[in-house]
């Protein structure tokens, strides 16, 4: 198996949105973005899957390792390898792939936030960051656009944690704001039971409308000359808006079920978002 293929499959087993919007790209664009979601998905699972932090930690510095050998050239993990290839024809730099690694090491340390300034920078490392490397690989002409790339980024991962509030929970981690849940009258005990109730729905409202007005931030941020090239971002934004309003239709039930849209939904708002963003 090749390294590209490798990533290649990681990207379509997981089934995530973004594997939809890479469907539009050209060849080059595509390797370069399916590489880096790859990437992305082996530094995530070492937190998710291993009960072990101190082993979790290990693996991680494993990785830190392995992006240091990517731009001495001489990596050996499939996805380090296929994203040396797009190094020779994107800038995507080094720190920022460490800080993505940071991000997913906060997971071991920090599994309570006091409020959304202190979730902030968990959002920007774990996905503004990838925001910022996807602009590069996927072209800009203006800068503004890396704003946009930002301010979208955390709006994917304000996304994520709504949708995963349930699950999250039971692996003892709860990213909603703790004071917001306390302004809300919520309990952690109510996400960890599954208990719904009109607080929880105001709160999940609340979290919603900050999702979707970062949302029209970043929409408001993306230059018109860059609009076409960034396509494959609005796919994912399409995607994932669309995952919020069905949340919202379903009366917010996250704590006990993840929502998400049927594969062949995906692709109708891939295909249409790129004929006419």
């Amino acid at each position: 198996m090749t390294p590209d293929q490798y990533c290649q499959d990681r990207a379509a087993q997981s089934g995530s949105s973004f594997y939809y919007s890479f469907l539009f790209l050209e060849p080059l664009r595509r390797q370069a973005i399916t590489a880096l979601y790859a990437f992305c998905r082996e530094v995530d699972d070492v937190v998710d899957e291993c009960p072990d932090a101190l082993l979790a930690r290990a693996k991680l510095g494993w990785w830190r390792n392995e992006v240091k050998a990517l731009y001495e050239s001489h990596p050996s993990h499939p996805v380090t390898q296929a994203l040396a290839t797009s190094l020779k024809d994107f800038s995507l730099p080094q720190e920022q792939l460490l800080e993505i690694i940071d991000g997913m090491e906060m997971d071991l340390d920090q599994v309570r936030y006091a409020d959304f300034k202190a979730l902030h920078l968990y959002c920007y490392r774990v996905a503004s960051v990838v925001g910022l490397l996807a602009a590069e690989i996927f072209g800009y002409s203006d800068r503004q656009t890396l704003k946009y790339a930002h301010d979208l980024g955390l709006a994917f991962q304000l996304t994520n944690i709504i949708r995963d509030v349930g699950e999250d929970a039971r692996r003892g981690r709860i990213y909603l704001p703790q004071d917001e849940l306390s302004r809300f009258g919520v309990t952690e005990a109510d996400l960890l039971q599954a208990h719904y109730s009109d607080d929880f729905r105001r709160l999940m409202a609340f979290q919603v409308e900050r999702a979707q007005t970062m949302y029209r931030q970043a929409f408001a941020q993306l230059p018109a000359v860059d609009r076409k090239a960034q396509r494959a971002g609005l796919i994912m934004a399409a995607i994932y808006r669309a995952t919020l309003d069905e949340i919202v239709q379903d009366d917010y039930r996250v704590l006990d079920q993840r929502i998400s849209l049927p594969p062949l939904r995906k692709l109708w708002l891939a295909g249409k978002t790129w004929l006419t963003a």
